[in-house]
């Protein structure tokens, strides 16, 4: 006799990814467990710089990247460090950035990463509306600031994308009209380009908790576990965490850095790796920040959390296990100190580092299991998971409910690996 099954589906990870599949699947009319061991120290999905970066279409292995790469190993505080005893754990994922950055996969990769954004742009504003989340956004727009010509010069590539997938932006050519937009920036700055459509959430915290409350009141599980393993068989899905269990006819795995470890039991090995982020926030802060600023040159982005400021970026590979360097958060303030002249008027500010989960090619994987259609994959996003949340829950409803996706799944693939 088949025993009773928990719900239709278990998710295990209630970061902004599984939480927004989650409610998408409730309004199918399925019956929803999201399983996730919450850690408010550590958790991205509730401390990042609270951008919706629809802009940020291209993918981040580009030719440039890679040829500036070497310079910025060399500065302690530059935008990207590998810590040496991780150096020979990261080296095929490496190779393998390196070779999305080869112009045949680069085309293909900007190409499935553009139609993605355009799905997960259009489903946010489907999202807020469904949940009543307008007064959690801000509309402010964008501004990528350039301290040299040549940067700004090489970042026509960029530029050109946006231009080619309906990206809205206004290129400055002098202090004056930055300054029309953002004062109080050093005057060194001549060059930026301004994106207006640009979004941010108020508080990536209180959105992610808004979908929880929302998803908890629909009569959604949370079960506060971490999973060991996955067991899938013809007709439902295993999950065992230590001295709990249970059964559903589908499971999601939106875990972020750790899913990886969970396909690799299942079958799938998958080169997930996790860039460890920083960013500080300034409670007292009298800078008078009016849009979200990107230094693209430096790697770092600057926004407002509810009334303060949030510095925040970089890219640290050194594992799921070492301690945080928040040496790098000081330097990241420093930078930003230099460029925005009385941002440390305040006092005190709050430290803080998180895992983002990537893949070497830039793009998630949203599938299914190569060795099961009850197990569905949905990780990977990168510094893009709040961006592309909206958009990747439709997907994935989309699949288990057996109806086409909005776009072509063939790049986000389990198997491109």
């Amino acid at each position: 006799m088949k025993l009773p099954l928990d719900c239709d589906v278990a998710i295990i990870g209630g970061g902004i990814i599984g939480l927004s599949i989650a409610v998408s699947l409730q309004q199918t009319g399925k019956t929803v467990i999201v399983i996730d061991r919450f850690d408010k120290l550590i958790n991205a999905s509730r401390n990042n710089a609270g951008a919706f970066a629809f802009a940020d279409i291209l993918p981040l292995a580009t030719p440039q990247i890679i040829r500036s790469a070497s310079k910025w190993l060399l500065d302690p505080a530059g935008p990207l460090y590998i810590h040496p005893a991780y150096i020979f754990s990261i080296f095929p994922w490496m190779v393998r950035f390196w070779r999305a950055s080869w112009q045949d996969k680069f085309q293909k990769l900007l190409q499935a990463q553009a139609s993605l954004m355009a799905l997960s742009r259009d489903a946010l504003e489907r999202q807020v509306m469904e949940l009543k989340a307008e007064p959690l956004l801000r509309r402010n727009g964008q501004l990528r600031i350039y301290q040299h010509k040549e940067n700004f010069d090489r970042s026509a590539m960029f530029w050109n994308a946006c231009s080619q997938h309906n990206v809205r932006y206004t290129l400055l050519n002098s202090a004056e009209e930055i300054a029309e937009i953002q004062p109080g920036l050093n005057s060194n700055y001549e060059h930026a380009g301004f994106t207006p459509d640009w979004i941010n959430v108020t508080d990536p915290n209180h959105w992610v908790q808004h979908i929880k409350d929302i998803f908890i009141a629909r009569g959604g599980k949370w079960v506060d576990k971490k999973v060991d393993r996955i067991f899938p068989s013809q007709n439902d899905v295993l999950i065992k965490m230590q001295e709990h269990k249970v059964s559903a006819s589908f499971c999601v795995v939106a875990a972020g850095a750790w899913s990886s470890k969970l396909a690799s039991k299942i079958g799938d090995k998958i080169p997930l790796d996790t860039e460890r982020g920083y960013n500080v926030t300034l409670p007292n802060s009298d800078f008078d920040l009016k849009t979200h600023l990107t230094f693209a040159e430096h790697g770092f982005v600057v926004s407002t959390i509810n009334q303060a400021i949030r510095v925040g970026g970089a890219v640290e590979f050194a594992g799921l296990t070492r301690p945080p360097n928040f040496n790098r958060a000081d330097a990241l303030l420093k930078k930003a100190e230099n460029f925005m002249p009385g941002l440390l008027n305040g006092s005190g500010y709050d430290r803080w580092m998180g895992f983002r989960p990537s893949l070497p090619d830039s793009l998630p994987v949203i599938d299914y299991s190569s060795f099961s259609k009850r197990v569905l994959y949905a990780f990977g996003h990168g510094h893009l998971g709040l961006t592309q949340a909206a958009g990747t829950a439709e997907l994935v409803r989309d699949l288990m409910l057996g109806q086409n996706p909005a776009i072509n799944l063939s790049a986000f693939s389990v198997k491109r690996f």
